[in-house]
């Protein structure tokens, strides 16, 4: 079996996983390793901007306190502050990539606000900003000396305990399989650093590309990390209700230029759900919009946004205004038919905001970590700020002072992948069936609004399908599509489990049998796989 060695090996190609690369690449030899393009994932798709405070009226601390608030008091004080405070640099590091930010006629940064937020401080570049860094650090990379493996997916961590190893159980890298060639293989490398974003793809309406099936977090459970706050799983208010329009959202920054939220008639209905109207924070909004429309009956509500005229909308929200001109919408005087759809996993592999999980040798930066900045629900922008600074810490960590594979100890010698009895699978239709009905039971039982009966129903058949699932991977020989279906069971499995132990509504959980929110605010904890 082939071995690619490296001294730090990177999966994940969005800004989490480009971005600790870059740092990464002047200490060693760096493995990115991604299981399509690079270019294929959630970064690409973010529209609306970086928070970073920088307008002299604003402060970190307003925007530690927007981030608590919104968080409903369950992010971690300091990481919130530690990782507001070092915005400043991230941003400067997209700027030495090449990215434009949009400057006002004075020269000066033009900030835009958008829910949640008590100030304008969100950096964008026009309405596709993800595009425009993804596309400037991929440059970057090409010209770094990054080894990249495109339509590459990780198998499985390999761990010493698991390979004979004695002495503490580390991670000392991963089988993956080409994808193109079938080839299964290993990288070895005393530092793996997972930046596999989230699960949207665990619910039937996500706004997040094919990609996102919780491979990172599900390799890590399997491999015993820690995973913490699975439960909260933010659900984008305003994705485009449209037959042809596929994952297409219409960005959080619509609103905080002044779009609201009506129903088909025209009327607002924000208020009487929240003093802050169409700018209240996420959770808030997609539980009134999923309220109005149990209350309607109706298949979608309505974003108004006419008032600011054909010249404003072109000019700000380009790619939206043509994207919803490709069906038949126009902004400047038409309503924008939405609906809430699965979009960002808050919690994850628990993780500082320096990369450390429970495992030696693994760090986990970006959507697939929970570092404690979202809480119960994560601030509109904070994300891509986020995996800036803590690919900048977990690089400034690891690159001067690597961590090798244990005291003392030389490369492992690690086996062979294994097929057994494994056959070729000649019953693909099981895996599209199975991968349908998961996505279907958690929109039903585990979505914007839980209950303890939906949730026992969605446990109950999750654990059914795991065991098929698991029947079917050694019976026949893995494929991708094999591989993503065990990972999103998982996840799912990971959500239901969490959300269980957590008997009030906080945040992005909401349930009706315990609708009140609790006094102390905790994490919910789930210890990793130990079979």
């Amino acid at each position: 079996m082939k071995i690619v060695d490296c001294d730090y090996f990177v999966v994940g190609s969005g800004m989490a996983g480009l971005m600790s690369a870059l740092h990464l690449a002047s200490y060693g030899r760096v493995v990115v390793a991604t299981k399509g393009r690079l270019a294929d994932c959630n970064t690409n798709f973010a529209q609306g901007g970086i928070c970073c405070v920088m307008d002299p009226a604003d402060t970190f601390d307003r925007h530690a306190r927007d981030t608590m608030i919104a968080g409903a008091w369950l992010g971690k004080s300091e990481v919130v502050h530690e990782i507001c405070e070092h915005a400043p640099e991230g941003i400067q590091d997209l700027i030495d990539c090449g990215v434009r930010f949009e400057k006002g006629r004075d020269g000066s940064w033009d900030l835009t606000r958008e829910g949640g937020h008590s100030a304008r401080r969100i950096f964008h570049a026009g309405d596709i900003t993800g595009e425009k860094c993804e596309a400037a650090m991929i440059r970057r990379i090409r010209r770094s000396g990054v080894e990249t493996l495109e339509n590459t997916i990780v198998i499985d961590l390999v761990m010493t305990r698991r390979i004979g190893v004695r002495g503490e159980n580390r991670c000392v890298g991963a089988y993956v399989m080409d994808k193109k060639s079938g080839e299964i293989y290993a990288v070895r490398s005393p530092n793996t650093i997972l930046a596999t974003g989230g699960c949207g793809k665990v619910y039937l309406y996500t706004c997040n590309p094919d990609s996102a099936t919780g491979d990172g977090i599900a390799i890590a459970w399997r491999a015993g990390a820690k995973i913490e706050n699975m439960e909260f799983i933010q659900f984008h208010p305003t994705c485009l209700y449209h037959p042809l329009a596929r994952r297409f959202l219409i960005s959080e920054a619509v609103r905080g230029e002044g779009a609201v939220l009506v129903d088909r008639h025209g009327r607002e209905f924000m208020k009487k759900y929240d003093p802050r109207g169409s700018l209240a924070p996420r959770d808030i909004v997609a539980r009134s919009i999923d309220s109005e429309m149990k209350r309607t009956g109706d298949d979608c509500m309505y974003l108004d946004i006419r008032r600011k005229g054909r010249a404003y909308l072109m000019n700000r929200f380009p790619n939206i205004y043509h994207k919803c001109m490709e069906f038949g919408i126009d902004m400047a005087k038409d309503l924008i038919p939405i609906v809430p759809a699965a979009h960002y996993t808050c919690g994850g592999i628990q993780a500082t905001t320096d990369g450390r999980t429970s495992i030696p040798g693994l760090s986990a930066v970006g959507e697939c970590a929970s570092t404690g900045l979202h809480g119960a629900n994560r601030l509109a922008s904070n994300s891509l700020m986020e995996a800036l600074v803590c690919a900048r810490l977990t690089a400034a960590r690891l690159g001067p002072h690597p961590d090798k594979f244990g005291k003392g100890a030389a490369r492992p010698a690690i086996p062979d992948w294994k097929i057994g009895s494994a056959v070729p699978p000649d019953e693909a239709v099981l895996v599209a069936h199975m991968w349908d009905e998961i996505r279907r039971l958690m929109w039903d039982y585990v979505g914007i609004v839980r209950t303890n009966k939906r949730l026992a129903r969605a446990a109950h058949r999750l654990k059914t399908l795991r065991k098929e699932i698991r029947e079917y991977y050694f019976r026949y020989l893995v494929t991708p599509d094999t591989l993503e279906l065990r990972n999103l069971a998982v996840c799912a499995e990971l959500i239901v489990r969490s959300a269980q132990r957590r008997h009030e509504s906080r945040g992005l959980h909401f349930t009706l049998d315990y609708p009140r929110q609790s006094k102390r605010p905790r994490q919910t904890v789930l210890d990793g796989f130990r079979g």
